[in-house]
């Protein structure tokens, strides 16, 4: 599955831009990233195992949003930070 990292994540990631990982949920997917990318996960998902309010992810072009939503074979997963400013 093949996941797109936002600059805010790239130096978890080694800087990459994007990555592969496997699971049959979300979840399962973060959980394959923070495997080879420690701490990655908690900066998407809190305690309580939901999205961060300042994160977004989508499914395609889909908004998720429980990390326990179904991927099937071929999905692409884009996370995104927020923006804000004043």
């Amino acid at each position: 599955m093949r996941v797109f990292i936002p600059s805010q994540l790239q130096s978890y990631s080694g800087g990459a831009t994007h990555v592969e990982a496997a699971g049959s949920t979300i979840d399962e997917v973060l959980i394959d990233l923070d495997q080879r990318y420690p701490g990655i996960r908690f900066r998407i998902v809190d305690e309580q195992d939901r999205i961060r309010r300042h994160m977004r992810i989508f499914v395609g072009r889909e908004a998720a949003r429980d990390v326990r939503a179904a991927l099937t074979s071929g999905d692409e997963i884009m996370i995104f930070g927020a923006l804000s400013g004043g």
